[in-house]
């Protein structure tokens, strides 16, 4: 009787048992970095040893909201989401949609555009720092400026925060294009072939089926890759970092960068932490009102 009691409780704790090295990693590295940094935000935080931090209560979050660089940075995030989930939604879709129709060749464009997504952001980041280079050597200026004679003279891309956006949205939509692709692809391919049999016999051609029949049942797909590329967009920081530091004068900050400013190179922790968990609150807001949208697209389909 003993021998079947511990053999039964032995059974039911050993999931649990292969669960707990994970459970502890979570714990470890996760939950308890979010604890302490909410702790740290609501300190005059001090790194020094055996220096005491000053409580400030809530005034780092009140500072955040008084703060002009901050909204700055708020407003520069939510314009680089926008341009580069919408960017990465339509053409993800148009590749998948082409993919899934050519003939030959599938594998080599499947594996051509998806190559982006795999290089390294800080790679990424210094080729276009390179493309967009303000002077005539840049690829992009001796293209417009000597080959094409588009343009007068070179551009100077970085410099500015509207010419350099336009660099950093491009490098936002580049990247992203094969990870959609391939969700797209996914969802194309699940689309049982008779309704594009049918739609072929009622005369319909590829445009028609494709805006017809094709995008409709893509909507809840379109929804969820809509969420995780605007929770990847909102973590932007590396191609900021690397090609215009936030430069001129913190014009192109977001909030990551303006963050990462604050808590290491100012060493302001505690207002950094503060930052953080606002840039938590924006994107926890923008992700369920997608998600309430998602379940009222399922409900309609």
């Amino acid at each position: 009787m003993i021998d079947a009691m511990k053999s039964k409780i032995l059974k039911n704790l050993t999931p649990y048992l292969f669960i707990l090295p994970g459970f502890a990693f979570l714990l470890f590295w996760i939950v308890f970095p979010m604890i302490k940094a909410f702790q740290i935000s609501l300190f005059e935080w001090n790194v020094m040893p055996n220096s005491s931090s000053i409580f400030l209560g809530i005034q780092n979050y009140v500072r955040a909201a008084k703060d002009s660089l901050f909204w700055l940075a708020v407003k520069n995030s939510f314009f680089y989401a926008l341009a580069t989930v919408i960017g990465q939604l339509f053409l993800g879709l148009l590749v998948a949609i082409i993919l899934d129709r050519i003939a030959h060749g599938k594998i080599f464009f499947r594996t051509l555009y998806y190559l982006p997504v795999v290089t390294s952001w800080v790679v990424c980041s210094l080729l276009f720092k390179f493309i967009f280079n303000s002077s005539p050597a840049g690829l992009v200026n001796y293209v417009l400026v000597k080959s094409l004679h588009l343009l007068p003279k070179p551009v100077t891309w970085l410099n500015e925060p509207g010419t350099a956006f336009i660099a950093l949205y491009a490098l936002g939509i580049w990247k992203g294009i094969g990870w959609t692709m391939v969700i797209f692809l996914a969802a194309i391919q699940a689309i049982p072939e008779d309704l594009h049999q049918a739609a072929l016999v009622d005369g319909a051609n590829e445009w028609q089926y494709a805006r017809k029949i094709t995008i409709p049942l893509l909507i809840p797909t379109i929804v969820l890759t809509s969420i995780m590329l605007t929770i990847g967009a909102f973590q932007t920081y590396i191609p900021i970092a690397l090609i215009t530091r936030g430069n001129p004068i913190h014009r192109t900050e977001v909030i990551l960068s303006y963050m990462y400013e604050q808590a290491f190179s100012n060493r302001d922790f505690g207002y950094g932490s503060a930052l953080s968990y606002i840039l938590i609150l924006i994107v926890f807001t923008i992700s369920q009102i997608q998600m309430k949208f998602k379940k009222e697209e399922n409900q309609l389909y």
